[in-house]
């Protein structure tokens, strides 16, 4: 098996590529130890000393690492436990667990509005963020605000709000005329 690894616009967030489908749909979003109990591989990924978050998107895993521990001393254990993992045949996902689909609901009257928005998240913005090991998802649309959840190698990146701001507002603004700014929106 031969994982390839990519860096990413976060310094603190390497995205690897096992070669083979992470998962069948949707993503998984591990900020805490805690919250990958639901996953052996991100518990396998999580013994790795440093690591303080783990993301899984279709064909790729993102790690994001403590500040103060360097890629150099970690890389090499975190490709250990993918590898250990596929090797082990283990799932990804325990059984139960659920996978995010992405957007969260709305309905009333901006729901025309809103499916725009997603509409255009997920065939312009997402596929674009997916490359970077991360995933932006609606999170709600409130009076021409756009709220915006960032996951993977967007949570806490350096060039995150820079990507909000003129990226994404800049999209949204263009094709639909209602929205007047987005917001992230931590959850």
């Amino acid at each position: 098996m031969f994982i390839q690894t990519e860096s990413t616009p976060n310094p603190a967030t390497l995205k690897f590529l096992p070669g083979q489908t992470v998962l069948e749909a949707g993503t998984a979003d591990f900020p805490s130890t805690e919250a990958a109990q639901s996953s052996p591989l991100a518990q396998r990924i999580f013994a790795v000393n440093g690591v303080t978050g783990v993301f899984f998107g279709n064909d790729f895993v993102t790690v994001t690492k403590n500040d103060d521990i360097q890629w150099d001393h970690i890389k090499p254990a975190i490709l250990g436990a993918v590898m250990e993992h596929y090797q082990s045949g283990q799932p990804v996902m325990g059984a139960g667990a659920e996978t995010a689909s992405g957007h969260a609901e709305h309905s009333g009257e901006d729901s025309e509005i809103v499916n725009q928005i997603k509409e255009l998240l997920d065939s312009r913005v997402r596929p674009a963020v997916a490359q970077d090991g991360g995933d932006i998802t609606f999170h709600g649309f409130d009076r021409g605000v756009v709220y915006l959840h960032m996951q993977g190698a967007c949570a806490g990146c350096p060039s995150s709000t820079l990507t909000l701001k003129m990226g994404i507002e800049n999209l949204l603004r263009h094709y639909i005329p209602e929205v007047t700014e987005v917001r992230p929106v931590a959850v």
